[in-house]
């Protein structure tokens, strides 16, 4: 036997997977072959609804009832999985196969902590008392760079910002040192420096204890710093098998070309028109929030979690401001703020009208000029609607609109972000991931707000319809003058629909002003290691993951009662470009 074939942990022998059963069923994946092996990468890349998730889970054993393989096997260390009895799969699955799912807040459990859900997973498999799997499972949150992971233990995932359950659902993963770790967009949630700690715990994984790693991914900074192979697919087949190096550099379909060639890359996009002249459409001064820690005590709460502070800014007509920084720097809270989904301190002022402490019909009217597209489309959907329902309720609540124009409506806004206008009929489980986060597009658009704040809207979404979508906005904002709040952690997005960036670090805004300035010629240190932590889609350009991963003065956010904390100072570098000293 072969040096390769001794090492092949998985492999996958012209699987097929059709929905629907005899006459009615319909393929999805057809005829797909490839082969994992100990201590490799192999990167799935493809078009969003292309079937890369779909072989991930019937990998797992863990199709949807509709759908089921129709043909081929599934080898597991010589164990056909495809044949597999589901007690056995069980036995199988989180010990010698473990999956990282795209979507983390509909991966975990909400009713249980963070701590009971990693504790389960070692109690079924490796027989751990509840102080053993306790410590192996803060252990496991440290590796994974886990702010304050004992107390993360006891928090519930809604708590936990996106990026921090992608973490817990990474970690979950890596607890019994399984053989091999199939993982479906394992750093969307996240921004580039702790993507980089992610992928560099993967490769310790790999080093440490020889997994084979499936990586699906959009990304193709992430699929260069990885991959040793990549898999391209389109349309549920298998359109070309390579090594990194030739599908980079010497791809053979036009496909693959085309693929490569709507990857961004930093630094390319020219430095957009200034905004300057245009009205301000949202001030947003000494903006704070707070969370009260759980206290059992009849007093309440004596300390609380400081997730913003003293955040100041100002939005102008047709203008985009992008906010970038760490998984749980405060920026998806930001958004929520402005939309008044929570309590804050602090003055934002929508058009001039004061939204704090607004409610009834002034805040249902400031709500028709405020839209947010939220992070987890999933979680975002209702499953019991149909997108006909999930789309034209604005439509409904705000306009009363009839049925009928309702459907027109919706049909419209599917079509111009990318979607039939039949799958208004459908419901969201019935969507890919980039698919649903496109229908939460068309939500958020269906009013024609002045503001929409996007909270990493186009994360879900392979390049080249992110590519469609990004332009999408562009023209949308042309045509009807809106205004975005862009939160992201690809700075290539950043840098594409952006007019002005402002940098978040632990709370605050670092460093703000014009995009080309602050990316072309960023002066707080925090900035600067943001942008050198981003992956660049070249095979002989990979990052320094341990020199990136020195770690940065972080300050805990936690904060007794009556805690207040002081502004920041900040310098005038050039005009519009401002950073904290």
């Amino acid at each position: 036997m072969s040096t390769a074939a001794q090492k092949t942990v998985l492999h996958v022998e012209q699987l097929s997977i059709e929905i629907g059963r005899k006459a009615a069923s319909r393929c999805l994946v057809s005829d797909i072959s490839f082969s994992l092996q100990a201590g490799k990468t192999l990167c799935l890349a493809g078009e969003s609804g292309s079937g890369k998730s779909l072989t991930s889970l019937a990998i797992m054993g863990l199709l949807p009832n509709a759908a089921h393989v129709a043909g081929g096997a599934i080898r597991l260390e010589n164990r056909d999985l495809t044949t597999l009895k589901q007690s056995e799969l069980e036995t199988i699955r989180g010990k010698k196969i473990a999956m990282i799912f795209q979507e983390p807040m509909t991966s975990l459990n909400p009713l249980m902590t963070i701590g009971a859900q990693l504790a389960e997973t070692l109690r079924r498999h490796e027989h751990l008392d509840g102080r053993a799997a306790r410590q192996a499972s803060l252990a496991m949150l440290d590796a994974v760079h886990m702010t304050e992971a004992s107390r993360r233990l006891d928090q519930y995932p809604h708590e936990l910002s996106g990026g921090m359950r992608q973490r817990a659902m990474i970690a979950m993963a890596m607890l019994c040192k399984p053989r091999v770790l199939i993982a479906d967009e394992p750093t969307t949630a996240l921004d580039v420096t702790v993507q980089a700690q992610i992928l560099q715990l993967m490769r310790e994984l790999q080093s440490e204890f020889g997994t084979a790693l499936l990586l699906i991914t959009h990304d193709m900074g992430v699929v260069a710093e990885m991959a040793d192979d990549i898999a391209i697919m389109k349309n549920g087949r298998l359109e070309e098998l390579a090594g990194a190096r030739q599908i980079f550099q010497s791809p053979q379909k036009d496909y693959t070309r085309k693929l490569l060639a709507a990857v961004p890359v930093l630094g390319t996009v020219p430095a957009p028109e200034t905004r300057a002249d245009q009205p301000v459409i949202l001030q947003v001064e000494h903006l704070g929030v707070r969370f009260p820690l759980r206290d059992g005590g009849f007093r309440g709460p004596q300390q609380y979690v400081h997730a913003v502070e003293h955040v100041s800014f100002e939005l102008r007509g047709e203008e985009t401001l992008g906010l970038v920084g760490e998984s749980g720097c405060g920026k998806s809270t930001i958004g929520r703020a402005l939309i008044n989904m929570l309590h804050y301190e602090g003055s934002v002022k929508l058009l001039g009208q004061e939204l704090n402490g607004c409610n009834g019909e002034v805040l249902r009217t400031a709500r028709r000029e405020i839209q947010m597209i939220f992070q987890d489309p999933y979680a975002s959907l209702n499953p019991r609607k149909t997108i006909l329902d999930l789309v034209g309720e604005p439509l409904l609540i705000h306009q009363r609109m009839p049925l009928a124009d309702r459907t027109e409506r919706v049909a419209h806004l599917l079509r111009q972000v990318g979607l039939p206008a039949d799958a208004m009929h459908k419901y969201p489980h019935q969507f890919s991931g980039g698919q649903r986060q496109r229908i939460c597009i068309a939500r958020a658009l269906s009013l024609n707000p002045k503001v929409i704040v996007a909270d990493e809207s186009v994360a879900a979404l392979d390049v080249s319809v992110r590519a469609q979508v990004l332009e999408l906005f562009e023209q949308l904002q042309r045509e009807h003058r809106i205004s975005y709040v862009f939160v992201s952690h690809d700075m290539s997005v950043i840098e594409r629909v952006c007019h002005r960036v402002a940098v978040m670090y632990c709370g605050r805004i670092v460093e703000i002003g014009r995009r080309d300035r602050v990316l072309n010629q960023p002066q707080h240190p925090y900035t600067r290691r943001l942008l050198d932590a981003v992956p660049v889609p070249d095979v002989d350009r990979k990052r320094d993951f341990k020199s990136l991963l020195r770690q940065t003065e972080r300050h805990s956010p936690v904060r007794p009662k009556g805690f207040v904390a002081e502004p920041l100072t900040f310098d005038q570098v050039t005009e519009d470009h401002f950073v904290a000293l």
